[in-house]
C-alpha cells in the first residue's frame, strides 16, 4: 500500500455516500418542481406532514439540519403558506413550526412521489431497501458516537 493510498477519492467512504445522494436528489428534482418544493423543503414537509406541529429544534434534529439552513428553508415554507412559525406561550426561546391547511392539502399531491421516484429507479428495489436499513443503521451508530463524545465534552467543560 503506498502512503497516499488513503486520499485517493477511489478508497474514501465519503464519496459514494455524496454522489449517491447528489444523484438521488437529481432523480427528486423535476418531480418535486410540479409541487414547487425543492428537495429540502421536501423533507421538512415530510417531517410535517407526520407531526402537524413540532419545535424547531427538533425539526432540526430529525433532519440533520443546522439552525441556519433550516431556518432559510422555514421561511420559504411560511411565505408559501405551507407552515406557520411561532414562539411558544411556554417558553420564548422556543419556536413552534405548524402545519397550515394549505400544507396539509398539499400532502395530497405529494402522496405518489416516492412511486414516482421509484418508477425511475433502474435497480433491484430489495437492493435498495437493504440499502437504506444499512444507511439508516450507519447514522445511528455515528449519531451515538457523537451522543457520546458531546457527554464527555460535557463533562470535562465542568471539571
Amino acid at each position: 500500500m503506498e502512503p497516499y493510498d488513503p486520499l485517493k477519492l477511489e478508497n474514501q467512504i465519503c464519496f459514494p455516500l455524496y454522489a449517491l445522494s447528489r444523484e438521488v436528489i437529481k432523480l427528486y428534482t423535476p418531480i418535486l418542481d410540479k409541487i414547487g418544493l425543492t428537495y429540502t423543503q421536501y423533507i421538512v414537509m415530510l417531517v410535517m406532514w407526520e407531526n402537524e406541529t413540532i419545535l424547531f429544534k427538533d425539526l432540526a434534529t430529525t433532519l440533520h439540519l443546522d439552525s441556519g439552513t433550516l431556518t432559510a428553508v422555514v421561511k420559504k415554507l411560511e411565505r408559501s403558506g405551507w407552515v406557520t412559525k411561532n414562539r411558544t406561550l411556554q417558553d420564548d426561546r422556543s419556536v413552534e413550526v405548524k402545519l397550515t391547511q394549505q400544507g396539509v392539502e398539499a400532502k395530497k399531491d405529494a402522496v405518489e412521489i416516492p412511486q414516482r421516484l421509484f418508477a425511475n429507479f433502474e435497480g433491484d428495489l430489495d437492493e435498495l431497501m437493504q440499502l437504506k436499513l444499512l444507511l439508516d443503521k450507519t447514522l445511528e451508530k455515528l449519531n451515538q458516537t457523537k451522543r457520546v463524545a458531546d457527554r464527555k465534552e460535557e463533562r470535562n467543560g465542568f471539571l
